[in-house]
């Protein structure tokens, strides 16, 4: 009899170890997207960015956050309900040698809504390398709307503010003016990235690139219509 039980014992617990096993077992967590701050002269942006729906545009970013390649650029443009756009000038306002162009995608479905981060570019729409900007307000007319041309490409979002968008508004508040090669919009005192660095990694050291040759500056188009109010003056 006691060998019954026994006999009966290790086959109840034979029958129960994969269900058991099963409960223990929990699916892997979903690697969380990469996150990048920019610490400015006017404070702290977190950007969250979105390598599912942009690869190109994110590894290309993180590339040159790697690189020290932003800390010392700053945001020479900066207009009122719109956006503010930088990532390649030095403080002289010279432009900063670059790696070489990437392929749009601005055509992976997210639209260019306040707070989002997008790719700057030039008339060609694969013409995108350091620059980015972000959006004051929700700028739809810059979304993928076909590829006849350039302005209908559009311009690609890989990735959102997730902290720090009031440091973004602060800098759009601060007055302009042009200077250097810009005739308008550079935020005066101009805003420097003094530093960006992936969440969770190492500050990289800044790099020491020669400037680059003169080149037709990565643009987004003037918004249709500009306020006739001046910018709020700001510190």
């Amino acid at each position: 009899m006691p060998k019954l039980k026994l006999a009966l014992l290790l086959l109840t617990a034979a029958l129960l170890a994969p269900a058991l096993q099963a409960q223990d077992a929990k699916p892997a967590p979903a690697a969380a997207n990469p996150e990048v701050v920019l610490h400015t002269s006017q404070g702290d942006i977190t950007l969250e960015l979105y390598p599912d729906k942009a690869p190109k545009s994110v590894a290309n970013f993180l590339q040159y956050v790697r690189d020290g390649f932003y800390a010392g650029t700053v945001f020479h443009r900066a207009i009122p309900g719109y956006l503010v756009q930088g990532g390649l000038y030095t403080r002289e306002l010279q432009p900063r040698r670059t790696r070489p162009a990437i392929p749009s995608e601005a055509d992976n479905g997210l639209s260019n809504l306040r707070g989002t981060v997008a790719v700057a570019r030039g008339v060609d729409p694969n013409s995108g390398t350091s620059q980015f900007y972000i959006n004051l307000v929700d700028n739809r007319r810059l979304d993928f709307m076909g590829n006849l041309s350039g302005p209908t490409w559009g311009y690609a979002v890989f990735g959102k503010v997730i902290k720090g968008m009031d440091v973004v508004d602060k800098i759009a508040a601060l007055p302009t003016r042009g200077i250097g090669p810009f005739a308008a919009d550079v935020p005066n005192p101009l805003v420097v990235i003094e530093g960006a660095q992936v969440v969770g990694e190492a500050a990289p050291a800044a790099a020491a690139s020669a400037p680059a040759p003169a080149e037709p500056a990565a643009t987004t188009p003037k918004p249709a219509k500009r306020s006739a109010r001046k910018p709020a003056q700001g510190g």
